[in-house]
């Protein structure tokens, strides 16, 4: 979809043209992510203190699920593209493990759809359900 302002087509998700007459930068969007991790089994209480610490260290974690030896993780984030939210849900885990004490797990799945993917996947009844309630719970 595209925009038009002064006879100009603009893409969606970049500013228009400034006084320069270039396009800025694209403007940030919100992605949904999944990002799935497994590993050697691990104490529930670890796993769960752990992923409590990171929804506190990255206040925009919706919720997670987890088991002794796996772990789900959902939330949005906000990124110029889908190449940088895919990118920074990668680090997540690694840049907060020492931090927050989780296990040293690998990442064994990663999902990053646009807002509007996600709400209308929801709205098909299809993909994950809202994340409700929010938080950290067992599988």
């Amino acid at each position: 979809m595209s925009a038009v302002t002064d006879d100009h087509t603009v893409p969606d998700g970049v500013a228009p043209a400034g006084e320069t007459g270039h396009p800025t930068e694209p403007m940030p969007r919100l992605w949904h992510i999944t990002l799935s991790l497994s590993g050697p089994a691990a104490p529930l209480t670890d796993v769960r203190r752990g992923l409590e610490q990171l929804a506190h260290d990255h206040p925009f974690l919706l919720t997670s699920r987890y088991a002794d030896d796996h772990v789900e993780i959902r939330y949005w984030e906000e990124a110029r593209d889908l190449h940088d939210a895919a990118a920074v849900a990668l680090r997540l885990w690694g840049e907060h493990r020492h931090t927050a004490k989780l296990p040293p797990w690998e990442i064994v799945g990663l999902e990053v759809i646009d807002r509007d993917t996600y709400h209308q996947r929801i709205a098909a009844g299809h993909g994950p359900l809202p994340a409700t309630p929010v938080g950290v719970h067992p599988f």
